[in-house]
């Protein structure tokens, strides 16, 4: 007779309580550091393709299309205490998304051509890195990693600097650069960190869930 034995789930204590951590809890960040590595592996190389001038301009859209696909997988997952900071981030990330497919269909120009030759349309595709700034800001206050820190001033300085026109193409690039590198640094170091700090606690989650039914 074999007798089958079962590991009891670690016990934390959080603000609000006791909480546990399952496998569903393990699986949505592993989901999360998932999609953040597709998001910055697709960054990386379309900007690669810029940097260096390469001639598949055209393989920019696929590139862009697998990074926002895997940002907003990263959107879905991620652990944020505030439902309502979660809430805006998607919205801004599908923001984006519409206006980045609407713009691909509607223009002659490859997607990344269009939107560095019109940059009004950052107006519209310009709320995914929002949304993708604020996974950034996000990171660099719970876990103070310097590479966010840095990344959520290289991006909006990069957009906004793109935007009115006051950035010269040199320093344009070296801040590309700089994204996409820190970028991939930020998705390989997620990849060695310990799980359960992408979680938080639980309890605080259980506690705000409550708070919103009770109001309710």
């Amino acid at each position: 007779m074999t007798t089958q034995t079962f590991s009891t789930p670690e016990v934390y204590q959080g603000q609000f309580g006791e909480f546990t951590i399952d496998d569903s809890d393990r699986t949505g960040v592993i989901i999360y550091r998932a999609g953040l590595m597709v998001a910055a592996l697709s960054f990386a190389i379309g900007s690669l393709l810029v940097l260096f001038h390469n001639t598949s301009i055209a393989a920019l859209t696929p590139l862009y299309a697998c990074f926002s696909l895997g940002l907003g997988i990263s959107l879905l997952t991620i652990h944020i205490y505030m439902a309502l900071l979660h809430r805006v981030l998607q919205v801004c990330w599908g923001i984006g998304s519409i206006s980045a497919i609407t713009l691909a269909l509607s223009s002659s120009e490859p997607l990344a051509i269009a939107v560095y030759n019109q940059p009004l349309t950052l107006f519209g595709i310009g709320f995914t890195f929002v949304a993708l700034t604020g996974i950034f800001f996000k990171e660099a206050f719970c876990f103070n990693r310097l590479e966010t820190k840095i990344l959520t001033l290289t991006v909006p300085l990069l957009l906004l600097g793109h935007l009115v026109g006051i950035l010269p193409t040199q320093g344009e690039q070296v801040l590309l650069g700089i994204w996409a590198a820190l970028f991939l640094v930020f998705a390989l170091r997620k990849t060695f960190q310990a799980i359960p700090p992408d979680i938080g606690d639980k309890s605080v989650f259980t506690y705000l869930k409550t708070q919103s039914s009770a109001k309710v």
